[in-house]
């Protein structure tokens, strides 16, 4: 057996050349990528480069950034280490006496195991462990340089990339891609990686802007790679392009003395569509002017990519400014050229806006009979009578309610019209203002305001931070929209899923919800569901909901709803938990219950009754009691004052709790219920529940389950438990 030997205080050339930073610079070069596709795709590659790194142990000092113009995806790492740490490890063989015959020469056993451990006999040594002296090893696992890793991984991370659709190379491992690769750079420490992708090599030439750029630009790291593709046409950063326009327009704005119409998923957009981009003014005839502001913009923003521009007072001006993917427009030859562009859309939008209306908005009803909602529940004509049924039941409930403002004739009327529009010329030519066109109609062929308004708006609220509809007949043509679509869609079988909501079933859900808790409008989700059911069976195509169906349709609701009161209200996950297992029917309701919970939580007596509501229902379940059953108590079986105090303390606070409840006020109500807390304490202090005499053992059980019972109709305080976020 060879001594140990001492380790070398020296830095060995191995070591220093594992501390070595480098930096990786990668980049694919394609044809134009759709700007809506781009930012996912950047934060992809970045999250990709990082996983990978981490499997490979190589990410500990690394910092990753991505970013993306139309023609590219580009990868910047710095503080790589040029290869993998060796990885040591200290490997048991067998016992010195099996490894060592009686003269001290290595038998079999040692010798197979320093062959096995790829180590020379005289590299192995002994152990000493709790069970005696044992062989073992060193065994170095040694790393891999990071040229060779990355030529690995930088090619399985493109094929990983998310695209709606992709193009696939035959041939060459199943390469897949959103758009023709045209090159690639890939440079270490300034030298090219060996490795190829769809059957293009990387290298060190990249490509400048399609028309102002060169085609061969070599570069040898990130600083020079940015610096040379701004003097060719291309700002790499997303956020530079975006500062950039942001800059050009305020100062566009500055010099016309008028302000830009605020649109911020197009600003994100155009930053996304051009590599070089400038802000250019346009200008178009004022007579135009006489259309609706909604058709202007949408036809300049949906189909030209233009921000349209507001006077001081709030009304559209006769220009626009476009983005270009130019430096300049020196001859005004761009400018021209979408004014022309921009003259023939308005003129299209002002044909199609006197033309649909040479006849009546409802006229367009019967056409709708043509337009098919979906296969299964028929035409939108059939939704146009379901949604007129549900929106009728609805304004007739909030009538009774004493809503004056729900009028039933009015809300028939609008859902009439509501969908209307679909058959319109302008519709077809501009989707997104289905439902604006119909109320723009139905206000210019003099419909009163609260139904055109409810028209207009009926498609509200399209998102979380989106308005609700303006009057309660918009709301109620809104709520019989969404509720049809979900409760038809549920009924045919089209569920959401993780990856499918053909429908925007989320989305209609989370309007329900909003619309409820912004309007508070007194309304049960359970009735408006079997209502839209009935609605579903009475009409075309007289779809029947089963009993599972509507329950698991007020499930769906409700987790939306949950997830609206924790998300949007800021309540506290087990807040939520507790007011819903009490009924969440009534979500106003719920929502003034949720009110008084909070405000309460923090009092003395509610965390020790919250553990001892836990406790009760642990008892009852594990007793087997049954939930919500009425069990009867008798004082004769009490044993001690504990009991009875119990007893006497609930049927002294239920009539209060009742009448406050009844009242509305959540709040006063609770505070009675923690005021029990110290009979319940002195209870579980001094009484054995699970009493070995049957009958004692039964009592005791019936008197929590009322207990629980009675007092958990406002919330149920088993639920509560965990910390409140700050």
């Amino acid at each position: 057996m060879s001594p140990v030997r001492k380790a070398s205080a020296k830095r060995s050339p191995a070591k220093a050349v594992a501390d070595k930073r480098v930096e990786l610079l990668f980049e694919v070069g394609c044809e134009e990528i759709p700007a809506g596709m781009l930012p996912r795709a950047e934060a992809e590659l970045k999250a990709g480069l990082e996983k990978q790194l981490a499997a490979e142990n190589l990410m500990d000092g690394v910092t990753v950034e991505s970013f993306s113009t139309p023609r590219r995806l580009t990868l910047w790492a710095r503080g790589l280490p040029v290869r993998q740490a060796d990885v040591v490890s200290e490997v048991t063989g067998p016992p010195m006496s099996v490894a060592y015959d009686a003269v001290g020469a290595p038998t079999r056993a040692a010798v197979s195991f320093a062959e096995k451990q790829g180590v020379a006999l005289h590299e192995i040594y002994f152990l000493q462990t709790p069970k005696g002296e044992y062989l073992a090893a060193k065994n170095i696992k040694r790393g891999r340089a990071a040229e060779h890793l990355l030529a690995d991984i930088l090619p399985r991370i493109l094929h990983d990339l998310y695209w709606p659709k992709t193009m696939t190379w035959t041939g060459l491992s199943g390469a897949r891609f959103i758009r023709p690769i045209r090159w690639m750079v890939g440079l270490l420490d300034g030298k090219p990686l060996k490795f190829s992708y769809g059957g293009i090599e990387a290298g060190s030439v990249t490509r400048g802007h399609r028309f102002i750029g060169s085609v061969s630009i070599h570069v040898r790291a990130f600083a020079d790679y940015e610096k040379q593709l701004r003097a060719n046409g291309v700002v790499v950063r997303p956020s530079e392009r975006l500062a950039k326009i942001e800059g050009e327009l305020a100062e566009h704005a500055r010099k016309g003395s008028y302000r830009i119409h605020e649109d911020a998923d197009l600003l994100r957009l155009v930053t996304y569509l051009n590599e070089f981009p400038s802000v250019i003014q346009g200008d178009f005839d004022p007579a135009f002017l006489n259309l609706p502001d909604e058709i202007l913009v949408t036809v300049m923003r949906g189909h030209q990519k233009y921000f349209a521009v507001e006077k001081r007072n709030g009304e559209l001006a006769s220009h626009f400014l476009a983005v270009i993917n130019l430096a300049k427009d020196t001859k005004g030859l761009v400018r021209a050229g979408h004014e022309k562009v921009l003259k023939a859309r308005f003129a299209d939008a002002q044909f199609f806006w006197e033309s649909d209306q040479k006849c009546r908005l409802a006229d367009y009803l019967p056409k709708l009979e043509r337009v098919t909602y979906e296969s299964r529940l028929g035409s939108y004509r059939d939704k146009v009578e379901r949604i007129r049924s549900l929106s009728r039941w609805l304004a007739e409930q909030w009538f009774n309610l004493g809503m004056v403002q729900a009028h039933v004739s009015e809300a028939d009327r609008a859902a009439e019209l509501a969908k209307c529009d679909l058959s319109t010329e302008m519709v077809r030519e501009f989707p997104e203002l289905q439902g604006i066109v119909g109320g723009l109609y139905a206000k210019a062929q003099g419909e009163p305001d609260e139904v055109s308004d409810a028209v207009y708006d009926h498609y509200r609220p399209v998102g979380l931070d989106d308005p609700i509809p303006r009057n309660t007949i918009g709301c109620a043509v809104a709520l019989a929209d969404k509720f049809d679509s979900i409760v038809g869609c549920f009924a045919v079988g089209i569920v959401p899923t993780g990856s499918s909501d053909p429908f925007a079933l989320r989305r209609a859900a989370l309007g329900i919800v909003k619309i409820i808790l912004d309007k508070k409008l007194p309304l049960s989700l359970s009735l408006t569901v079997g209502a839209a059911a009935k609605a579903l069976r009475a009409n075309p195509p007289k779809r029947t909901v089963a009993a599972e169906q509507e329950k698991q349709i007020l499930d769906f609701l409700i987790d939306r709803a949950r997830f609206v009161f924790r998300e949007r209200e800021g309540f506290e996950y087990d807040e939520v938990n507790a007011v819903f297992r009490a009924g969440a029917d009534d979500l106003v309701d719920a929502r003034r219950r949720l009110d008084a919970l909070r405000a309460i939580r923090k009092s003395k007596n509610f965390e020790p009754l919250t553990v001892s509501f836990k406790r009760i229902r642990k008892i009852l379940e594990k007793a087997a009691v049954p939930a919500g059953e009425p069990q009867e108590v008798s004082s004769d079986l009490f044993e001690g004052d504990a009991e009875r105090r119990l007893h006497a303390s609930m049927h002294a606070a239920a009539p209060r709790v009742h009448e406050q409840k009844r009242a509305g006020h959540y709040r006063e109500a609770l505070e009675v219920i923690a005021s029990l807390r110290s009979d319940v304490d002195k209870f579980f202090e001094q009484v054995m529940v699970m009493a070995e005499d049957p009958a004692i053992r039964k009592n005791r059980l019936a008197l929590l389950g009322e207990l629980l019972r009675e007092f958990t109709t406002i919330a149920d305080f088993s639920e509560m438990g965990g910390e409140v976020r700050s």
